[in-house]
């Protein structure tokens, strides 16, 4: 009977941990099309309808920016650590509830923030209020998981040992986290009494996407690359010490960004992602088939390809400070950081692992997998080739193509959401299809 009792409690605790990481991926989902993708495709067809960058409000530029970062990617990665962690070990029995309320601040301080940014209604008080229930938000999940334990089974079947690699990048990317949303509340609180409109100064804005964007996402994605690409994609366990350098030099390249040493924060980044390729054996043949059952065979190489677009953000960042004029060069280093390496490794590995998390589904369709990967790729090449003629020397045809990438990028944005909306409408695997051999292959996902 007790065993029973037991049983029925787990199951339930893991329904309730299933409701909560699908109401952050929808949230995520939300914010991805409406204030990221759409309000950045609008302000892509403005700038180049006034052939000037200068010609679109900073506030509006900071909304899209702040939803691209924050609202979709940081709310997938808050609602993944609920869940993940939980199942790593065992969390308070009210992380769930801890759960909610972190969704509810995290939801009201974005969408806050993204409203001000555009209608800039009373953004004196709103900025920092916004900040400030992003940050509380955070905390609240950083107070929560912190106090994660392994389960009874593990402690028993294995020695105390230190954290593994790819623990170490995820714990350091959220500190970068939290560091980028503190810079956040103070600028906005500076900003409130002495900017003129609902924008960051320039220069907090470039550090907060610095920090954001470096020791945030990309620490964060080598964290989870460490600990999934082995199976996912065969390859070889990754080299520890180096991805350790990896993170030294990064952190090294991003404390020598925020003091506005920019060409040689763009050679230490590149070094970084160079030995974080290494470490992690990228580019080398599997070991191993990669486990491809529920997706789009194609995934291998999105992956990698990722890793291209990440070399060419950081070499970007080196020939920004050096040779921009208009800003076209280092807006193209961002968007082959942003869309190229984060987005698609979130297109290519939450198609992977999302399903698996919110319920043990099925992925619904490998072709708009296919689709939403390419177009999102081809996007960005005509958006990164075409940014820096158009902006640095004012060519024409650069200029008609830009529109072009936004509206291809809106469209893989359009896929890969309904994607993932119609498969978590879609029954359990094992609801739908008990003796399918996908069941296994989702399970493995965790």
């Amino acid at each position: 009977m007790q065993v029973e009792t037991v049983a029925q409690e787990s199951i339930s605790r893991e329904k309730a941990l299933q409701r909560l990481v699908t109401a952050f991926i929808s949230a995520g989902l939300a914010f991805l099309i409406l204030p990221g993708t759409f309000l950045g495709v609008w302000n892509l067809i403005a700038i180049s309808s006034s052939r000037s960058a200068h010609f679109l409000s900073s506030p509006w530029i900071q909304a899209h920016g702040q939803a691209q970062i924050f609202g979709w990617i940081g709310t997938f990665v808050i609602g993944i650590g609920f869940y993940s962690l939980s199942k790593m070990g065992r969390l308070a029995p009210f992380a769930v509830r801890r759960g909610w309320q972190s969704w509810v601040l995290w939801v009201a301080g974005v969408s806050l923030r993204w409203m001000t940014g555009i209608y800039g209604w009373h953004w004196r008080i709103m900025l920092p209020v916004s900040a400030a229930l992003q940050l509380a938000g955070f905390l609240l999940f950083f107070w929560t998981v912190r106090k994660h334990k392994p389960s009874e089974q593990a402690v028993a079947a294995q020695k105390p040992r230190p954290a593994e690699v790819w623990m170490r990048l995820v714990i350091a990317s959220t500190f970068g986290f939290l560091g980028a949303l503190l810079l956040n509340l103070g600028a906005a609180v500076c900003a409130a009494f002495v900017a003129s409109g609902p924008a960051l100064p320039p220069s907090a804005d470039r550090h907060l996407l610095l920090i954001s964007a470096w020791a945030f996402l990309v620490v964060s994605v080598w964290g989870f690359n460490a600990r999934w690409l082995p199976v996912f994609l065969g390859l070889p366990q990754p080299h520890g010490r180096g991805l350790l350098t990896a993170l030294a030099i990064l952190i090294a390249g991003v404390i020598t960004g925020l003091a506005d040493a920019l060409v040689a924060c763009g050679v230490l980044l590149l070094a970084a992602c160079v030995a974080a390729i290494l470490s992690l054996h990228i580019f080398q043949p599997s070991v191993h088939p990669p486990k491809l059952n529920g997706i789009h065979p194609s995934f291998p190489y999105f992956v990698r390809g990722a890793y291209v677009w990440l070399l060419i953000a950081a070499a970007l960042s080196i020939c920004a400070p050096l040779f921009d004029r208009n800003g076209g060069i280092g807006g193209a280093s961002r968007h082959a950081l942003t869309v190229g390496f984060l987005a698609t490794m979130v297109f290519a590995i939450g198609q992977r692992v999302l399903p698996a998390f919110c319920g043990m589904r099925v992925l619904f369709s490998k072709r708009l997998m296919l689709g939403a990967l390419a177009l999102l790729n081809a996007g960005c090449l005509l958006r990164v080739t075409s940014e820096i003629p158009a902006y640095e020397h004012n060519f024409a045809l650069a200029w008609n193509i830009l529109p072009v990438s936004a509206v291809i990028e809106l469209t893989a944005v359009a896929l890969f959401a309904t994607n993932l909306a119609v498969t978590f409408l879609r029954p359990p695997a094992h609801l739908a299809a008990p003796s399918s051999p996908l069941v296994s292959s989702v399970a493995s996902a965790k």
